[in-house]
């Protein structure tokens, strides 16, 4: 009869090594051209974050608490963009579709925790839109600083605290040698589908997290929007009830952006099986690179102060640099 440290060994020893990446099925041998779309979705992502994190860190116009988490929500968007670029560009510049066990823990961690935060951004968002319409002249004393920060550290902390058993339940199980994911980058539910083990306590507390997280987030902000829209009906005038919601408008669509892609990839998840994996990978693909492209778009077109913050710095840096140029 074997000993538990037998059974410890041979656990260990049935976890592979390496895990293999999948690019997009049946196209393999395109994966050179399918590279160019997704370094410009990069390109997109990264240049049109930080554009607008650098402009509300030099315009003190935009020094506010709605400006404040709108660069939160920037600097998530990118943490979750990082998170995968390095497996993405290696599967279709490089045909690098190997990860180390290690790595792929390490890349489902930080992508996980980048899109938990990304929810609870959304949701301190709605409320910071639901004091700004409640109560505009006690705005910016109700949402101070030191309130902004703690709201992040606890954003931060919830989606760290929450995913760091899922790590060790996946380190604890027997992979049996199965290696081969799904994707170009490394998801729990894709990773739960590989051990022989028992999965169960991962799929139950993989439910709870989400549950407590995008469940109760997605909740809580329709709630504030129904309390946003009851304040909206109580102002006298039409033109003052456009003005106030108007102002929700980007956030609105930032909440679109964010939630119809994941539950539309939810519903493919549960009774999608039947559907080509083709489908499966754009939507997957789709959930993860569709908001931090179009955030940024949305909140350049639709908030004035942005637009205008960017038209007025923008010159002023391609001055700076002919200046540089030509002495």
């Amino acid at each position: 009869m074997k000993s538990h440290h037998d059974i410890f060994n041979a656990s260990i020893a049935f976890t592979p090594a390496t895990f293999t990446l999948a690019g997009i099925p049946g196209l393999e041998a395109e994966h050179i051209w399918i590279s160019i779309p997704f370094c410009l979705i990069y390109i997109i992502i990264f240049l049109g974050n930080g554009i607008i994190l650098h402009i509300i860190r030099i315009d003190p116009a935009l020094h506010q608490p709605m400006y404040s988490f709108l660069a939160t929500l920037a600097f998530v968007e990118l943490g979750v963009s990082a998170s995968t670029m390095p497996t993405v560009l290696g599967i279709f510049l490089c045909g690098i579709n190997e990860i180390s066990f290690g790595g792929c823990l390490f890349q489902m961690f930080s992508m996980h925790s980048f899109t938990i935060m990304e929810s609870g951004v959304l949701l301190t968002m709605s409320v910071d839109r639901f004091v700004a319409i409640y109560s505009p002249l006690r705005y910016t004393t109700i949402l101070t600083i030191p309130r902004i920060i703690g709201m992040g550290v606890i954003i931060a902390l919830r989606s760290v605290v929450l995913m760091f058993p899922l790590l060790f339940l996946l380190k604890g199980l027997p992979f049996c040698g199965h290696n081969t994911l799904t994707h170009s980058y490394c998801l729990h539910s894709d990773l739960i589908k590989l051990p022989c083990g028992d999965t169960r306590p991962n799929s139950i507390l993989g439910l709870f997290v989400i549950t407590s997280t995008f469940g109760l987030d997605s909740l809580l902000i329709v709630v504030s929007y129904m309390l946003i829209l009851h304040t909206v009906l109580g102002i006298a005038s039409g033109a003052g009830q456009w003005k106030a919601l108007n102002t929700c408008v980007s956030h609105i669509c930032a909440v679109l952006v964010y939630y119809v892609p994941m539950i539309s990839l939810s519903l493919l998840h549960r009774f999608g099986g039947h559907l080509p994996p083709l489908l499966q990978t754009v939507m997957a693909n789709a959930y993860l690179f569709f908001p931090p492209v179009v955030n940024p778009i949305v909140y350049s077109m639709k908030t004035k102060e942005i637009r205008n913050s960017i038209v007025r710095i923008l010159p002023r840096k391609r001055h700076e640099v002919s200046r540089q140029i030509i002495p």
